[in-house]
C-alpha cells in the first residue's frame, strides 16, 4: 500500500500530498521529523538503520525519523513512529526546525522541513527489524569523535542536525 507524505512550502504550510517514494525521487519539499533520545547519563541513543531500508540502510542515525501522514500532527506522528520503530514511548519536546536538501543512495533525495524533538529514556528498546538492525548508547564526546573519523557511517540528516545540537 502506498504511503503519502505532506508537501509543504518553505514556511511549512501544506501545499499538497505526495507518494513517499516518488517525493524522495523528485526531491519535493515535505514535512518530516527526527527524534533524539538521551539517557540520564547524557548519552545519546543511536539506531543502525536496517540494511533493507529504501535509503540509508546500514548507517547510524538518531533514534527515529519519519513523516506525518496527511491530517496527522507532527508530534503525534513522532510518538507513533518512536513506538513503531523502537518499541517505547517517552515525553518529546520540540527543540528546533530547519530545511535541508541532500542527495541519497538508490536514486533518492531528502528535501525536508524537519521538526526535531528530544526525549529522555533509560530502558531497552524493542527494535522493529524492518526499521533497525541495532542500537547503542554513546557519549556525546565519543559520538563527535567518531563522526569526525568515520562520517561515511552516519546519515546526512543526522550529521546536519548534530551541527545544531
Amino acid at each position: 500500500m502506498a504511503e503519502f507524505v505532506i508537501l509543504v512550502d518553505e514556511k511549512d504550510n501544506q501545499i499538497g500530498t505526495g507518494e513517499k517514494l516518488d517525493t524522495h525521487r523528485k526531491a519535493s519539499l515535505h514535512r518530516a521529523f527526527s527524534i533524539f533520545i538521551y539517557n540520564k547519563k547524557g548519552e545519546m541513543m543511536l539506531q543502525l538503520r536496517a540494511k533493507t531500508k529504501y535509503h540509508g540502510g546500514g548507517l547510524w542515525t538518531n533514534v527515529c525519523c519519519g513523516h506525518p501522514r496527511p491530517g496527522e500532527a507532527v508530534e503525534q506522528a513522532a510518538k507513533r513512529r518512536l513506538m513503531e520503530e523502537m518499541g517505547f514511548e517517552c515525553k518529546l519536546t520540540k527543540i528546533f526546525e530547519y530545511i535541508y536538501k541532500v542527495p541519497l543512495d538508490k536514486g533518492m533525495n531528502e528535501h525536508e522541513f524537519l521538526h526535531v524533538f528530544k526525549g529522555t529514556f533509560d530502558g531497552v528498546p524493542k527494535l522493529n527489524p524492518e526499521e533497525a538492525d541495532d542500537w547503542k548508547w554513546i557519549s556525546m564526546n565519543d559520538l563527535r569523535e567518531d563522526m569526525k573519523k568515520n562520517p561515511q557511517n552516519y546519515t546526512p540528516w543526522f550529521k546536519l542536525s548534530m551541527e545544531r545540537i
